[in-house]
This record gives structure tokens, C-alpha cells and sequence, in this order.
């Protein structure tokens, strides 16, 4: 938190103390920081994926858990989901953010440039619903599993881990060895992300610096309702939506989960990466949330690429926001399309940077938006969706955190000593403690 207000402080700084050009270049001298500490939680992410993953199959004892654990959790993500969009729908609905939005003070060059970036990246070829659904379920057992853990790929890699650690435990006896292998690697993984995390406060300071002294808070000037609208929908969502879960679902108390989850939430914010902060997601959600190995390394790295509360809700911001600014006529057939749509798009998202902007061709092609319309639309929002991704990114792994704290407990896998707790180092040495008695 004070590597982030500090970040906050001196980017601000720099930006309005300085010329742009100033503050730009002396922001960059903090990004190669900020870009060693994401280096060193990138690395992380594929090892503590599947050796976690392979170790808590392996900690259920019985394949036919993952069944119910599996299932209540991909019920739970898509509920949320489909209420985030519902909430951005309202708000937008509310706010009316493009109302006073010219798409005429757009530029040539932004279109230019938006138009390149989409290309380059595929958004803008038109896709069917049933074909999107067919390549995504394709995507999820790979053909070489080694080439998707060199790029990253986290669905097949949590489908692989999956298997093999069902295999592990029907080969019995024999695979008992190897089972002793992937124990002590998890282990050992998760100490190095407690090490890793030792360097966090200096690379969230980093990261906000640059962001800040680069882009300035001009977003609320040039974007203010649609930056007003996100930002009070993804709060209400993570109050509302997850506070429900937690207190009324889980019948547990709201204090601990939003005091336990703040590490998580700050590194979330800095990154703008679900797959970035992942480490420390799992870090905080066995260590301050009492979620143990089987549950937190399961339906963590799955939240991570399913689970887009922030990317759901922004999509239906972003149908509206056009909408608003085009002047094209929304029905109530329209909301449902684009509440199913953006649910739809959202699920096996990257756990990368501004990936929303680039799905948003599918949701604005929902309600009717040109291709030239479309670049009028995002043209402006990539200039800023680095801020705007900040907070949909905070409300990704708040939902993480949340449904698996809730899957846990159903399941039996939860220490509610170590939830409650105020204090968790001394709720770490309590259980030792009782452990070794």
C-alpha cells in the first residue's frame, strides 16, 4: 500500500511538475523496474500452475472430488460473471457515459492506429458465437503441452496438470515417488513467491510511477464518465456481488476477507495481469484466507482464465458507451444479447494487459456498430485503458479469492482459525503449533 501511494505520488509529480515530455521520459526510468518485478512474477506462473495444480489433485486423494469441486466453481464464476455485466449494463444505463461523448474529436492517427492494432491481433475477423465456444474448447487440451507452457497457455496447462495428477494417483504404489517429487516441488515453489514478494513494494512503487508520470490522471478529464461508471460498478460488485458470497453464502464475516486480500489487490492494480498477480493470489488466499492447497491451487489458476468479472462488466460498459455516443437505439433485446455475449467473450480471457479492448469488437458488433464505428469507440479507450484495466483487473482476482474462500469451505477445505484471525502470522504459529501436538 505505501509502495502504491508513493508510486501514485511521485508519477503525479512528475507528470504535472514537468513538460509531458519530461514526465514521459522520466517515467521510463521507473518502468524497467516495474518490468523486473513483473518479470519475476511472470516466471512463476506456468511452474506454480501445474506443480501446484498436479500436488492438490493429489492432496483430494480421489479423482471424483475434482468433480463436485470443479463444477461448483465454474457454476459460481459464471453466476458472477453474468451479474457483473447485469451491474455494468445498469450503471451505464445510469450514467449514460457516452452521452456527452463527440466521436468527432477523435483523431485520424488514433484510428489509424487502433485500426493496425486490431488487426495485428485478429479482433477484427468475425466469429460466431458457436465457433468462439468450439475454438476455446479446443483450445483447452493441447496438442504439446510444453509448447503451451512456452507461451503461457493456462487452460491446457491446468487441463494437463489435472490428468496427470489423476494418473499419478491411479497408478497407486508406483506413483507414489513421483507424487513425493511434486509434493515437495509445490512446496518449494511456494517459497519462492514468498521471496519473489519480498521485492513488491519496490515494483508496485515502480510500476505506478511510470504509469502515472505517462499517462496523468487526464482519463477523468477526457473519459470522466466512463472512468466514474467502471470504477463505481467494479466497487459495487466487489461490495454486493462477492460481499454476498462471502456473508451470506460462506456465513463468514466481510472484515477479514477484504483486510486478508489487500496484498493481492495492490499488486493486481500496479500489474493490470490476473496471470501476473496469480502467485500472490494463491499466496494470500491459503495464507490469510485459510483456503487450503486442494481448493486454492485448483480454482485459482481456473478464476484466473474463466473468471473476468472486470472484463464482463467493461464489455457491457463498452456496448453502452457506443451506444450513448453513436446514438444507436438499445432495446431490451439488446441487453440480453450483449449481457450473454459478454459473458461469452470474457471466459478464457488472457490474464494480460488491456485484452478486453480487443474482444470489445464482438460486443460492439452485438449492437449493431460499424467497423469504422467501432474504431471511433476504441480508438479513445486504448489511449487509457492501461488505468482502466487497473481496476477491472482488482475486481478479476476479488472474485477469484471470494468463490474459491466460499468452494473451500463447502468442501471442507478451510481453516476458518486462520480466516478470522487478525493476526495470520500467529494464527501460522497456532496451527504448528497444534500440528505438532
Amino acid at each position: 500500500m505505501i509502495g502504491l501511494v508513493l508510486g501514485t505520488l511521485i508519477g503525479l509529480g512528475l507528470r504535472y511538475g514537468l513538460s509531458e515530455e519530461a514526465s514521459v521520459a522520466a517515467g521510463d526510468y521507473f518502468k524497467p523496474f516495474g518490468d523486473l518485478f513483473l518479470n519475476l512474477i511472470r516466471m512463476l506462473v506456468v511452474p506454480l500452475i501445474f506443480l501446484t495444480l498436479v500436488s492438490g489433485v493429489l492432496a483430494m486423494g480421489d479423482p471424483k472430488k475434482l468433480g463436485s469441486l470443479g463444477g461448483r466453481a465454474i457454476g459460481i464464476y459464471m453466476l458472477t460473471t453474468l451479474v457483473a455485466v447485469t451491474l455494468g449494463l445498469l450503471i451505464g444505463t445510469l450514467l449514460q457515459p457516452g452521452a456527452g461523448f463527440d466521436v468527432s474529436s477523435v483523431s485520424q492517427d488514433q484510428i489509424d492506429a487502433t485500426r493496425q492494432r486490431l488487426e495485428s491481433g485478429g479482433a477484427l475477423e468475425t466469429v460466431g458465437v458457436f465457433d468462439q465456444i468450439m475454438r476455446t474448447i479446443l483450445a483447452i487440451v493441447p496438442t504439446n503441452i510444453v509448447a503451451s507452457m512456452v507461451n503461457g497457455d493456462v487452460l491446457p496447462i491446468i487441463f494437463f496438470a489435472i490428468m496427470f495428477g489423476i494418473g499419478i494417483l491411479m497408478a497407486g504404489e508406483a506413483g507414489k515417488p513421483v507424487a513425493d517429487v511434486f509434493n515437495s516441488a509445490s512446496e518449494a515453489i511456494l517459497k519462492l513467491t514468498l521471496i519473489v514478494m519480498e521485492v513488491a513494494p519496490f515494483g508496485v512503487l515502480a510500476l505506478m510511477a511510470w504509469v502515472m508520470a505517462v499517462y496523468g490522471l487526464s482519463v477523468v478529464v477526457a473519459l470522466g464518465m466512463m472512468t466514474l461508471s467502471l470504477y463505481l460498478a467494479c466497487a459495487l460488485h466487489m461490495l454486493l456481488t462477492h460481499g454476498f458470497l462471502i456473508k451470506i453464502v460462506g456465513k463468514l464475516p466481510l472484515l477479514p476477507f477484504y483486510r486478508g486480500i489487500t496484498d493481492a489487490q495492490m499488486v493486481a492494480f500496479s500489474t493490470s495481469s490476473s496471470n501476473a498477480t496469480l502467485p500472490v493470489t494463491m499466496s494470500v488466499a491459503q495464507k490469510n484466507l485459510g483456503v487450503k492447497k486442494p481448493v486454492a491451487s485448483s480454482v485459482l489458476p481456473l478464476g484466473a482464465t474463466i473468471n473476468m468479472d472486470g472484463t464482463a462488466l467493461y464489455q457491457g460498459l463498452i456496448a453502452l458507451f457506443a451506444a450513448q455516443a453513436l446514438g444507436i437505439e438499445v432495446t431490451i433485446g439488446t441487453y440480453f444479447t450483449v449481457a450473454v455475449m459478454s459473458t461469452l467473450v470474457s471466459i478464457g480471457t488472457a490474464g494480460i494487459p488491456s485484452v478486453s479492448l480487443f474482444l470489445a469488437t464482438t460486443t460492439l458488433g452485438v449492437i449493431g456498430a460499424t467497423p469504422d464505428q467501432m474504431l471511433l469507440i476504441l480508438a479513445p479507450l486504448f489511449a487509457f485503458d492501461r488505468l482502466l484495466d487497473m481496476m477491472r483487473t482488482v475486481t478479476n482476482i476479488t472474485g477469484d479469492l471470494a468463490v474459491s474462500t466460499v468452494v473451500a469451505k463447502w468442501e471442507g477445505q478451510f481453516d476458518e482459525a486462520i480466516y478470522r484471525a487478525e493476526d495470520n502470522t500467529t494464527a501460522e504459529i497456532d496451527r504448528t503449533v497444534t500440528k505438532n501436538a
